[in-house]
This record gives C-alpha cells, sequence and structure tokens, in this order.
C-alpha cells in the first residue's frame, strides 16, 4: 500500500475517533455543539482560531504565490495579520461579552440581534453564498496534495476530502474539531519548520542570491501593481470580522483572559508562519533561476513539486499537514454556515444538521470546475463578505438600528464588482455598505 495513503486512513480513523468522543459527551443545545458551550481555553482557542484561519491558502497557495510574484506576497499576508491583531484587540472583547449577553451561537444571529431576524437570515443567505469558493479552494488543495502522493485522481480526492468534512462536522460538533485543530495547528508549524529547513539545505545561499530574482524583490513589480495589491489586501485586512467562521471564534474562549492569549498567541503563530512559508516559496524561486528546481507556471502545483523531491518520511509529514489544515478549515466553515441555517433560517436542529451534507457537496461539485488559483477564490469569498462588514462595526455603536439596506447594497456592489474585476471592488463595497448604512440610519431619526 502507497504509504501516504496508509498514513492517510490513520488520520481519518484518528479524527473519526476524536469527532466520536466528543460526541460520546452529549450535545446539550445548540451552544455546546456549534461553539463547545462557551468554555474553551486560551491556548486550544488559538490553535483552533490558527488552524482555522490558516489552511491549504499558505502552504500550497502562498508558497505558490510567492515563488511566481516574490516578496509582495509576504507583504500582502502581513497586511492580513497586522489587521486581524488590530481589529481583534479592539473589537474581540465587545464582541465576545455581546456573544454572552445576547446568548448568540451563530454570527448572523448576533447581528440580527440588533438588526432584526431579516438582516440576520439576509447575512446567513450571504455568507452561504460567499464562502463556497473559500471552502472549494481547501478542497482543491487537498485533492492536489492526495494526486501527488497518492497517486489518486484529483475527483478522487475530492470526493475523500469532501467526507472527512461532512462526517466530522457532523459527528463531533466545534468540540471535536477544536480538539483535533490543538494538534494540527503544531503539526502545521512543525511542517513548515521541516519544509524550509530542506530547502535551505538545498540551497544555503539564499541570502546572498535573492538579487537574481530582480524586480520580484521589489513592490510595486510586474506583478505586484498598486492595483493588485488594494484588490487583494483590503478583503484580507478585514478578514477577521467578516468571515463568519473565525468571527464565530471570538464567542468560544471560556473567559476574557482566554481571549486575551487566544489573541497573542494567534499572533506569534501568525507571524512565525507567515516569514517561513514565504520563504520557502522565494527560495524555491531563487533555486528555479539557477536550474536546481523547475519553473512551474501553476503555482499551485509547487508546493506538490517540492513534496516529490523530498525525502519520503518528511513529505508525507508535510503533506499530511496541509491535509489537516485544509480538512480543519473547511470543517470550520461548514459547522458555521449549518449553525446559520440552523439558528437564521429554518430555526431548526434537524435543518442545520442536514446543511452539513448539503453544503460539503455543494462546495465540492464547485471544487470539481476547479475554477481558479486557491489565493484568489479565498480573496474572492472575503470580497464579497465585506458587505457584512458595517453591520458588524455598528454593533458597537448602540445609535444604529437599521441595516439590512446596507447589507443588499454591498452585496449587490460586491458581487458587481467581482464580476467585473474591478481592483478597486473592495473599497467601492465598504464605501457603499457605510454610506447606505448611515443614511438610512437617520432618515430613521428624522
Amino acid at each position: 500500500m502507497n504509504s501516504f495513503i496508509a498514513l492517510v486512513l490513520f488520520y481519518a480513523a484518528t479524527g473519526t475517533a476524536i469527532a466520536v468522543y466528543a460526541r460520546k459527551r452529549g450535545f446539550k443545545d445548540d451552544a455546546d455543539y456549534y461553539i463547545a458551550g462557551r468554555n474553551v481555553g486560551g491556548i486550544i482557542s488559538a490553535l483552533t482560531y490558527a488552524a482555522t484561519t490558516y489552511s491549504a491558502f499558505m502552504m500550497v497557495g502562498l508558497v505558490g504565490l510567492s515563488y511566481a510574484s516574490g516578496v509582495g506576497a509576504y507583504g500582502f499576508e502581513m497586511f492580513y495579520l497586522v489587521g486581524t491583531l488590530m481589529l481583534l484587540s479592539y473589537y474581540a472583547p465587545k464582541i465576545w461579552r455581546m456573544s454572552r449577553e445576547y446568548n448568540a451561537v451563530s454570527p448572523a444571529e448576533l447581528v440580527g440581534k440588533r438588526f432584526g431576524e431579516k438582516t440576520a437570515m439576509a447575512i446567513a443567505i450571504v455568507s452561504l453564498i460567499a464562502l463556497i469558493p473559500y471552502t472549494s479552494s481547501q478542497l482543491i488543495g487537498v485533492s492536489l496534495i492526495l494526486e501527488k502522493m497518492a497517486g489518486i485522481s484529483f475527483y478522487t480526492g475530492l470526493a475523500i476530502s469532501a467526507i472527512l468534512i461532512a462526517l466530522w462536522a457532523f459527528i463531533g460538533g466545534l468540540r471535536g474539531v477544536a480538539w483535533t485543530d490543538a494538534l494540527q495547528g503544531v503539526i502545521m508549524l512543525l511542517a513548515a519548520f521541516m519544509a524550509i529547513g530542506y530547502v535551505f539545505s538545498l540551497n544555503p545561499g539564499f541570502a546572498g542570491e535573492v538579487a537574481e530574482l530582480g524586480d520580484l524583490m521589489q513592490v510595486p513589480n510586474k506583478i505586484w501593481s498598486p492595483q493588485l495589491f488594494i484588490k487583494l489586501t483590503v478583503p484580507w485586512f478585514f478578514f477577521a470580522l467578516t468571515n463568519p467562521q473565525v468571527f464565530q471564534r471570538l464567542f468560544i474562549p471560556k473567559d476574557e483572559r482566554a481571549l486575551k492569549r487566544m489573541v497573542v498567541y494567534f499572533g506569534v503563530f501568525g507571524l512565525i508562519y507567515t516569514i517561513v512559508v514565504t520563504l520557502i516559496g522565494l527560495n524555491l524561486r531563487v533555486m528555479a533561476v539557477k536550474g536546481m528546481f523547475p519553473l512551474i507556471k501553476d503555482r499551485d502545483m509547487v508546493m506538490p513539486a517540492l513534496l516529490s523531491i523530498m525525502p519520503e518520511w518528511m513529505a508525507l509529514i508535510i503533506a499530511l499537514s496541509i491535509l489537516a489544515a485544509a480538512i480543519t478549515t473547511a470543517n470550520s466553515i461548514i459547522l458555521s454556515l449549518s449553525s446559520m441555517v440552523s439558528r437564521d433560517m429554518f430555526k431548526n436542529q434537524f435543518a442545520g444538521r442536514a446543511s452539513i451534507v448539503v453544503l460539503t457537496i455543494a462546495v465540492a461539485l464547485f471544487a470539481s470546475t476547479r475554477p481558479s488559483y486557491i489565493v484568489e477564490l479565498s480573496v474572492m469569498s472575503s470580497s464579497l463578505l465585506l458587505s457584512t462588514l458595517p453591520l458588524v462595526i455598528a454593533l458597537v455603536h448602540t445609535e444604529y438600528r437599521r441595516g439590512i439596506e446596507a447589507l443588499v447594497a454591498g452585496f449587490i456592489v460586491a458581487v458587481a464588482a467581482s464580476k467585473a474585476g474591478l481592483w478597486y471592488g473592495g473599497v467601492l463595497t465598504l464605501v457603499t455598505g457605510f454610506a447606505v448604512l448611515i443614511a438610512v440610519n437617520k432618515l430613521k431619526r428624522i
């Protein structure tokens, strides 16, 4: 049997056992199932936040983006990290307290406590639509790795990853996902160190040879124009408040001390992981210039190509870390969407649980078309979700009581801008949403 297939089978059995154990403890209510009873410690909260955030996007998407476009990829990802830490330092304590005050389980439910049930349903629908591309990018990342390492077809890989996502989310709820996230977060970081150690052992003179990359070590350059940087980074900057799977993570710490530890530990994890992953891609590009590594046009295939030349034991561990990161991110997204189906759309537990299967099938079908690169798919989702930002920001300002108009207007602009490929689409979405929010609330007071 292929060694990687054996490792995947062991991983699948272990993950299923954890999910079954989590289920055996029982789920008293939706809060227990979807947010682990609001009783998660700081370290586990940080690791589950990191594992949910850093997915196939990093070790497949960002390695490839760094390889293809140079140091601008580092700036792009650091812009996200800085933005996330700024937003969390101010908004996380407020959102944590509000989620408990209102007994909110889903992100849409929390917004709906202020702006009404129709607005909550609208946010749920927007999230369902917007997160299909991002979730599909996780399945694509897993399937590319399975195709390269296990010798199975891309579509078989999709089926395997979809089954694991639906099974673990359905059985174990967030408690099961959080427990596996803690282990997977450690594996992700160790695997990244293994990868960078191996790459630098092949080309230890990287620091002195980086000038060979020319304008790829500058921003702007022929790839990273100011327009592209704005297009990609504006949605990414606000990721922590617009993407429901991480927004919902703010509900789970057991106390404010655990919440603060979550933010600090995530920041440390994110800084180290971003630097390591970017350096892997840059060094591989230097090696390609020197003829030591192939020139690859499809940047999502850079990491699979690296795995193919590594010692087998190392490639197995790194490939498993990528698979685990992607699976847990997709688990978290599907669970978050399911909570909105259950709490905000149908107000029915059975509908929420059933939606886990339905949503996973929809995502797998979308992923099977492989419509774009992993990074672009991820940013596409965040671009559409920018339409929810005005309402999230308005949560901490009590003078705002109407918001559905701002959400609808922002989403229409986001879809139109994405379809037209406008580089300033994110800015236009935010300006539209905030302008409409302010206008309708002023009219109400008049």
